[in-house]
C-alpha cells in the first residue's frame, strides 16, 4: 500500500494533540451537607483549613463604667416647696450623719407646725374639761354621759395631737416651733459629692433635680456596671474578680468583685448589666469613669477554632469540617463565649477535626446550588 508523506505527516501530528489535552476535571458533588471535590479540582486551592484546638483560658472583655455604691449613697430631696434660707455644706466637705445640709422657708411645713400647736392646744383643753366634769360626776352634779363625752373628746384630741406630732417628727422639725424653717440633714455620714442648690433657689418638690438636692456618698468605695452579650453570661457569676482599667490610669489595673447579675436584658442596649465592688481608697477613680473589665475564664469543655470558620446561616450556626479526600462536611454546632478573635465551639465538631476558615462561602454555594 502506497503512503503519501504528508498524510503520514498530518496523522503523526493530530495525535501529539490528542495526547497533549488534558481531560476536563468533574465538578464538585454533593452527598447530603457535604461537598466532594475530585483530587485535581483547582477549586481546592481556595479552601484553607485550621486544627481545632483544646481550649485555653480565656479572657473576656467588657465596656462599663463607674458609679457610686448606692448601698453607701444617699440622695437628698425636700417634701416641701420653698426656698433656700442658707447652704451649710459645700461639694467635697465631709458631713455625719444629721448634720444640716441647707434650711429652707417652706410655708406648708408652718402650717403643718400651726395644725400641731392647735392640736395641743385642743388636747390641753379637752384635758382640763375632762378633769373638771370628773369632778362634778363626782359631787352629783354633771350626769355620766356628760364624762363619757369629755373622755371621748380628749381622746380624740390626743389621737390628734399624736398624729401632727409624728408628722413633723417625720420631717424632723418640733412641734414647739412654727417657723416655717426645714432643716435638710444629712441621712448618714459620708461626703458631700453632689449639690444642685444655690442660695436663694426656690425648689419644688415636682421640679426637683433628678439626681437629689444632695448626694452623700463614701467615694472609697464605688461600683462598677459592666454590659454583656447574652453569649458571655455563662462565664459570670457573683464572686469573680474582675480586672479593670481605666484611661485615668494608664497600664494600671485595678481589681474588682462582681457582686450581681441582672435578671433582665436592657431592652436598648440588648445587653445584661453586671455589678460589682471597687475599693478606691486614694480617691482617684472617680463616679461615671468609663472602664474595660476583664474576666479570666479557666480552660473548660469546647474547642476553639478561628472565629472566621463560624458563619450564621438563620438562626443556626455552621463549620464546614475537612474530612478529607476531597470531601468538606458542613455540621451545625452551639458556640460558647468568644475570646481573643477565636470562637468557642460546645458542640459539632471533635478534637482531630480540621474546619474551613477560608473557602466556606463556595462550599455553601456548592450546597445551595445543588440543593
Amino acid at each position: 500500500m502506497r503512503i503519501f508523506p504528508g498524510l503520514l505527516a498530518a496523522a503523526i501530528l493530530a495525535g501529539c494533540n490528542q495526547a497533549a489535552e488534558k481531560p476536563a476535571v468533574p465538578p464538585p458533588r454533593v452527598d447530603r451537607n457535604a461537598v466532594i471535590f475530585e483530587p485535581a479540582s483547582p477549586q481546592l486551592g481556595s479552601i484553607r483549613t485550621a486544627s481545632a484546638e483544646p481550649q485555653r483560658e480565656a479572657v473576656l472583655r467588657f465596656n462599663g463604667r463607674l458609679v457610686w455604691d448606692e448601698d453607701r449613697t444617699a440622695r437628698v430631696y425636700t417634701p416641701f416647696a420653698g426656698k433656700v434660707l442658707s447652704i451649710a455644706a459645700r461639694p467635697g466637705d465631709k458631713v455625719k450623719a444629721g448634720q444640716v445640709l441647707a434650711v429652707l422657708s417652706a410655708p406648708e411645713l408652718g402650717s403643718a407646725q400651726a395644725e400641731a400647736r392647735k392640736a395641743e392646744q385642743d388636747f390641753l383643753l379637752a384635758q382640763k374639761n375632762r378633769a373638771r366634769i370628773e369632778e362634778l360626776q363626782a359631787a352629783g352634779v354633771a350626769p355620766a354621759k356628760d364624762l363619757q363625752a369629755a373622755q371621748a373628746e380628749e381622746a380624740r384630741a390626743a389621737s390628734e395631737r399624736a398624729r401632727t406630732q409624728a408628722r413633723l417628727r417625720a420631717y424632723g422639725s418640733a412641734a414647739a416651733d412654727v417657723n416655717q424653717a426645714f432643716v435638710l440633714r444629712s441621712p448618714l455620714s459620708g461626703v458631700v459629692v453632689e449639690r444642685q442648690l444655690n442660695p436663694s433657689q426656690e425648689l419644688r418638690p415636682d421640679a426637683a433635680p433628678q439626681g437629689g438636692i444632695f448626694v452623700i456618698s463614701d467615694p472609697s468605695r464605688l461600683w462598677f456596671v459592666l454590659d454583656l452579650s447574652d453569649k458571655d453570661l455563662g462565664a459570670v457569676r457573683p464572686g469573680i474578680e474582675v480586672s479593670l482599667s481605666t484611661a485615668a490610669l494608664g497600664d494600671e489595673r485595678v481589681a474588682g468583685r462582681i457582686t450581681h447579675v441582672a435578671d433582665v436584658v436592657d431592652p436598648q442596649t440588648r445587653t445584661i448589666k453586671v455589678r460589682g465592688t471597687l475599693a478606691n481608697a486614694e480617691r482617684r477613680l472617680k463616679a461615671e469613669m468609663f472602664v474595660t473589665g476583664e474576666i479570666r475564664v479557666p480552660a473548660g469543655i469546647g474547642l476553639l477554632v478561628p472565629g472566621k470558620a463560624v458563619y450564621l446561616r438563620g438562626e443556626q450556626y455552621f463549620v464546614f469540617v475537612d474530612a478529607g479526600n476531597g470531601r468538606f462536611e458542613r455540621r451545625a454546632v452551639r458556640l460558647g463565649a468568644a475570646s481573643n478573635g477565636d470562637s468557642l465551639i460546645l458542640e459539632g465538631i471533635g478534637a482531630k477535626d480540621k474546619v474551613v476558615t477560608e473557602g466556606s462561602l463556595l462550599l455553601e454555594g456548592v450546597l445551595a446550588s445543588k440543593g
